[in-house]
């Protein structure tokens, strides 16, 4: 057999290659594509193929492209023509890839092209313009297009042969089965990065959080065991002795941060000083956030249902995927206790799919930017001073009329690089720290002019003679530059522990009060909590749900997906717990799997009193 293949199949190649090189030039072209496909991606994601990414992960990465390649070969029937098309489409994903990571400080992910209203809300405040890695990418675009240019270009459609065209679809959808719907990738240990996104490689990672993006039913989970729960956490009733406020008022403030706790910061002045003066019917302490940098909507879903996101795939966003009409919220409660429920947001109504889950959610108002009279803009968005302005209009109407709003800002939101329309450079960094991020001395200023609304905020209301309640917390810190991070920690981040990690997620809060409340100070939680907080201190009853919330948070009072903080004080990762404080959440991923995604009606009196 293997003389016969010497003799006949090996001299007939021989011969069609002397005979067509311009033919083997071609496939040879083509089969390089995705390597410089994949070259060219990575030096948009800020990666160097041959340091940064493991054998492994260029080999994972390779096969998407040679998918990417061979599909566009089975369509289009020509080398040259598939070549040239994916190679462009390779490109045009690595320069949005790398917007999002400039933008963002993480790469795209999946349900980044589900909110692309989101990013286009903001894009004209971001900087586009070119830099050395766009530069060096497309001098490989150009010179791999020269090279497609070079070969010899097929006169006709060439007919693929069928076992090979089976073959190749084969391969294609067999590959793509194993990745998304069997164990592969658990059992590899291949999971989505979060802390430094770029480490899979842009294309391995962004398939691997679309492989996640559905919420895994729990082991064991049941209704019967979801009855159980029902039956061993009832609903609490209301505190008839605390005092009823007429207003309750949650501020989500965009990117307010105090990183103060970083002992290397150094600034010229505080940039916060009237929240640090607060003390009086004051509870204070600090929140650790799902997120860093951006994903606003995941702090509010955490907030509003008490669900964490823990228990999401990395990366996805609940208000895109798992809103469902009637979903428990602080709106449906308040609602039902006679609250008229307002949920304010001073930018366009399209980002992060608001308004379906504003309504799911059961508020009875929905105000955006073009609800706000005679905004006084910082940058060009509206500011805090008049986004309360909008606040005191929505109060201060026929005393007695109790009100519960939910008002997200916009004035802080990212980037840091524009112009300095109203706003003054009024705090200013370090050398060290201005030549790590130029635009942090923006995002201080910005910070500075927070604190000075918040202290006219808590004016309004200290001079009002209905009993009000204000909620204030940051969503995330900024998305600063990781250099600048680093300068922070002190060290490289990839070297930090999981205290240190969730360092980047801490950000202030406190419940302020004219009326006398127990003050107290630290208090630490993550915004699932924080709602449950807010119904009990207005005496409000709570769900069944709500009443395992407030014991869980005795055993782990943050809950992040980068670490977990125990009631010991200690800061672990979620394979490090306990058996019994594993028992703990999974209880909690059982009750918020229903409540989330399974809502049965026998289990609806859990998680909500309409």
């Amino acid at each position: 057999m293997r003389a016969l293949l010497y003799r006949d199949t090996f001299p007939r190649l021989v011969a069609d290659l002397r005979s067509q090189p311009g033919k083997w030039l071609s496939r040879l072209v083509f089969l390089l594509g995705p390597w410089a496909a994949l070259w060219m991606v990575e030096i948009l994601n800020q990666n160097d193929v041959f340091s940064d990414l493991e054998a492994w992960q260029v080999l994972m990465n390779l096969v998407w492209y040679y998918i990417l390649f061979l599909v566009c070969r089975l369509v289009l029937g020509r080398l040259r023509r598939a070549a040239g098309l994916a190679i462009c489409l390779s490109f045009f994903i690595g320069l949005v890839n790398h917007y999002v990571l400039r933008f963002r400080g993480r790469i795209l992910f999946p349900a980044d092209v589900a909110s692309w209203k989101t990013a286009a809300n903001v894009a004209d405040a971001f900087d586009f313009s070119i830099d050395s890695y766009m530069e060096q990418a497309a001098v490989l675009l150009v010179a791999y297009l020269f090279l497609v240019w070079m070969c010899q270009p097929q006169k006709k459609r060439a007919k693929i042969p069928l076992p090979a065209g089976i073959i190749g679809w084969a391969f294609c959808l067999g590959y793509s089965f194993a990745f998304f719907f069997t164990g592969m990738l658990p059992a590899l240990g291949i999971y989505t990065q979060q802390w430094v996104t770029q480490a899979n490689g842009f294309l391995l990672n962004f398939t691997v959080a679309l492989r996640y993006s559905s919420v895994d039913k729990p082991e064991d989970y049941s209704h019967d065991k979801v009855l159980e729960l029902m039956e061993e956490y009832p609903g609490v009733e209301g505190d008839s002795s605390m005092t009823k406020p007429t207003n309750v008022i949650v501020v989500m403030n965009e990117s307010f941060s105090d990183l103060t706790i970083f002992d290397n910061l150094e600034v010229s002045q505080d940039p916060t000083p009237f929240l640090h003066s607060l003390s009086e019917n004051t509870i204070q302490g600090w929140m650790y956030s799902p997120v860093t940098g951006g994903g606003t909507a995941s702090v509010e879903f955490e907030y509003l249902t008490g669900f964490s996101t823990i228990f999401q795939p990395p990366h996805t966003v609940a208000y895109q995927l798992y809103a469902q009409e009637g979903m428990p919220s602080l709106a449906s409660l308040f609602g039902v206790q006679g609250y008229e429920t307002t949920a304010f947001h001073p930018y366009k109504s399209s980002g992060w799919n608001r308004p379906i889950v504003y309504s799911d959610m059961r508020f009875d108002n929905q105000l955006y930017q073009e609800n706000v009279s005679n905004a006084y803009l910082i940058r060009s968005y509206i500011s805090d001073q008049s986004d309360y302005e909008t606040i005191f209009q929505i109060t201060d109407k026929e005393q007695g009329d109790p009100t519960f709003v939910f008002n997200v800002t916009m004035q802080n939101h990212s980037s840091y690089a524009q112009g300095w329309n109203n706003l003054d450079k009024t705090v200013t960094v370090s050398d060290e720290l201005r030549q790590a991020d130029y635009s942090s001395e923006q995002y201080f200023s910005l910070v500075r002019e927070s604190d000075q609304a918040l202290e006219q905020l808590i004016a309004h209301y200290e001079a009002s003679d209905e009993p009000t309640m204000i909620v204030f917390f940051g969503d995330h810190q900024p998305p600063l530059k990781n250099a600048f991070y680093e300068k922070l920690y002190g060290k490289p981040l990839e070297e930090r522990t999981t205290e240190e990690v969730m360092k980047q997620y801490q950000v202030p809060f406190f419940i302020w009060t004219n009326y006398d409340i127990e003050e107290q100070e630290n208090v630490i939680l993550s915004p699932n909590y924080l709602g449950v907080l807010t119904a009990q201190l207005t005496g409000m009853p709570l769900t069944g749900f709500m009443n395992f919330l407030s014991q869980i948070y005795e055993e782990m009072p943050a809950i992040t997906p980068v670490g977990i903080l125990t009631g010991d004080g200690e800061y672990l990762e979620r394979e490090e717990l306990s058996q019994e404080q594993q028992q703990w959440l999974e209880t909690y991923e059982t009750l918020n799997y229903c409540g989330m995604i399974d809502l049965f009606d026998e289990a609806r009196p859990m998680f909500c009193m309409d």
